[in-house]
């Protein structure tokens, strides 16, 4: 027993590992839009363009993830996206048009992400802990890839102003490659094993046909894709807002390292609250909190401690609304097809990552100023706040009546 439950630790401790690879490679993307945009004189709608495609293919590609993970296991989709992210970003660092950059920052990398992100490790991780402890057990690998970002952003802009920004990509590249190793402890979560501990026979189908006709999984849905948009948003454009107000890259690599900073803190913060308040209310609080946050910070002078004050703020809230969305997914619908349905969720979130990230660049081309989205940012997360007052938490009817998944 002693034995087993040290597997299960070294599981979810790997598993947190590379949740920080996946999201601290992914979150530093942001600081090569200048450098490829001047080395090949492209506007920057052009790698935003790219970006966004990557989110765009990260939330289509991600119910296949799921689906694959679900079917085949844990170890193989990863295996998948460590792959694919890998070539992504080394075809990014060789590219010499921009097709191959739309297809290497964008499509590769965004399948990549989808292999080895929340999406695909998260059910995993709930899989292996008691359902008491999985609602913490979410916390820590949300959490984990706040640490990513925390951790590699200053290493990812040390590689870019030590070796060129195409050097970079290619020591990112070999770094994706590790997730393969680190996926190993993973290898036990197979179909074969998840479907003798659970006592449902629910088929895919059966079970995209409940969570379609259940219109409380849709208002999580649209919840997340303005979640995505907020961002996307802020991650890929926050670099070049704050040069264009005269800072210096530094203070924005300090802004989105201390966002994963204080996520850190927010995540585990949610993972917790999550198994003890509910989370539907947990998910009203932070949306409005961030039409809050992003007001204040719109009003106020652009200062090193506004900037800073906004990012402590906003990491907290930043991935924050993980925990308690994935958490109602399997609460509602139950673990065995939970990749899939959360990977639809996480469709619809990379939809507003696309429409942040691709509006942000094409606004900025078109009026000069970043002003419009902003603004959008504000309005759309207080009417999120608002729908998930209405969402009805409690697990679908058949699960209630106590027939499958016990």
């Amino acid at each position: 027993m002693k034995q087993y439950k040290r597997l299960f630790s070294l599981a979810i401790i790997m598993a947190c590992i590379l949740l920080m690879v996946n999201f601290g490679l992914r979150s530093s993307m942001g600081f090569f839009m200048k450098p490829i945009s001047e080395t090949f004189g492209y506007g920057r709608e052009i790698f935003a363009f790219s970006l966004a495609l990557q989110n765009l293919f990260w939330g289509l590609f991600q119910p296949i993830a799921g689906a694959v993970a679900d079917r085949y296991g844990t170890l193989k989709a990863v295996i998948g996206g460590s792959l694919l992210y890998a070539a992504g970003l080394y075809l990014t660092a060789n590219s010499a048009s921009i097709w191959e950059l739309h297809t290497g920052a964008g499509i590769l990398l965004g399948m990549g992400v989808a292999g080895t992100g929340f999406g695909v490790v998260l059910p995993a991780m709930a899989r292996l802990v008691a359902p008491e402890k999985r609602a913490i057990a979410l916390g820590l690998g949300t959490a984990a890839g706040s640490a990513g970002q925390f951790l590699l952003i200053p290493v990812a802009r040390g590689f870019i102003e030590s070796y060129g920004w195409q050097t970079a990509l290619v020591i990112m590249a070999v770094g994706a490659l590790a997730m393969v190793l680190l996926s190993t402890p993973l290898a036990g979560d197979t179909a074969s094993k998840r479907n003798s501990d659970e006592e449902s026979d629910q088929t895919l189908k059966e079970a995209l046909v409940e969570a379609s006709g259940h219109v409380h999984y849709w208002l999580l849905v649209a919840g997340f894709f303005v979640c995505g948009f907020q961002l996307a948003f802020v991650t890929v454009h926050m670099p070049s807002y704050l040069s264009d107000q005269g800072f210096d890259s530094s203070i924005a690599a300090t802004s989105l390292a201390l966002i994963g900073l204080f996520n850190i803190l927010g995540s585990l913060g949610s993972g917790y609250l999550s198994g003890v308040y509910s989370m539907k209310w947990l998910l009203v609080i932070n949306y409005a909190g961030r039409a809050i946050v992003l007001f204040l910070f719109l009003i106020s002078p652009i200062t090193p401690f506004s900037i800073y004050a906004f990012s402590i703020t906003t990491g907290l809230l930043w991935l924050a609304t993980v925990p308690p969305t994935s958490g109602l997914v399997a609460q509602m619908f139950g673990l065995k097809h939970m990749g899939t349905l959360y990977g639809i969720v996480f469709l619809n979130h990379q939809l507003g990552s696309f429409a942040g990230v691709w509006l942000g660049g094409y606004l900025f081309d078109t009026t000069g100023s970043y002003d419009m989205v902003w603004w959008a940012t504000v309005v759309i997360a207080s009417v999120t706040a608002i729908i998930h007052i209405f969402i009805d938490e409690r697990p679908v009817a058949r699960l209630r009546l106590g027939k499958v998944d016990g």
